[in-house]
């Protein structure tokens, strides 16, 4: 990204970085709005103030536009969630970590919308690179939480015979169900069953060895033992 760049190297990224820059940067937030199906190289380029012409000097096409807003979703998602998570000591601080941090940006996305959950709507049962760049994005996501999930099982901090692939999609099934309930359904609460599906999954499969969660990776309390929360 632009961004990264300049921090490395020190310099200004050159106008025509910093101008592709500025139209992903709008046309992800249009997408949140209208989804990816509803992108445009005309709709940029009159949000950006920007003649079409000029929109498609950068991307060439609306599919490659499309694929370019995905890529920068994904960066943003990893810088947000995480990234942040790995500072956490290894096993199951670090997936709590991942998942508070999770959480915090599904939290924002309830009025904005979520790139990977509208963009499989759109795109689940239409092949082609747009797809593909969102399998890859979401595929590498969850498999990010499933090798926190196995180090959690390898420090001793989640029971070894538990079967980390169901964890995984467990754990993402809260998520989705957070997006359903809160943002289409307007259902009051919601984040907060969200944390506690949470604690419910960990609370099944934890072991003795298990660190007690700290209000600073989204627990309840430091001094409580994994229960089950009803």
């Amino acid at each position: 990204m632009a961004s990264s760049l300049s921090a490395k190297t020190g310099r200004a990224a050159p106008k025509g970085q910093q101008t592709k820059a500025v139209i992903v940067d709008a046309a992800l937030a249009l997408a949140a709005q209208i989804g990816l199906e509803g992108l445009s190289i005309g709709a940029v380029a009159e949000l950006t103030q920007m003649s079409k012409s000029g929109v498609f000097a950068h991307f060439g096409s609306r599919e490659e536009l499309q694929i370019s807003v995905v890529r920068e979703y994904h960066h943003r998602f990893e810088q947000e969630v995480f990234f942040p998570a790995l500072k956490a000591p290894r096993g199951l601080p670090r997936l709590r970590a991942m998942f508070a941090n999770w959480m915090r940006r599904t939290s924002t996305e309830i009025d904005s919308g979520c790139i990977y959950i509208s963009g499989a709507s759109e795109f689940d049962d239409r092949p082609g690179p747009v797809r593909d760049a969102l399998v890859e994005s979401v595929s590498i996501w969850q498999a990010a939480v499933l090798r926190a999930i196995e180090q959690s099982q390898s420090e001793g901090h989640l029971e070894a015979q538990s079967d980390a692939r169901q964890l995984a999609f467990e754990i993402h099934g809260l998520i989705l169900a957070l997006h359903y309930e809160a943002r289409f359904l307007r259902v009051p609460g919601s984040i907060a069953r969200a944390n506690t599906g949470f604690a419910n999954i960990l609370a099944r499969v934890a072991t003795d060895a298990a660190p007690p969660a700290s209000t600073a990776d989204g627990g309840r309390t430091a001094a409580r033992r994994l229960k089950p929360v009803r």
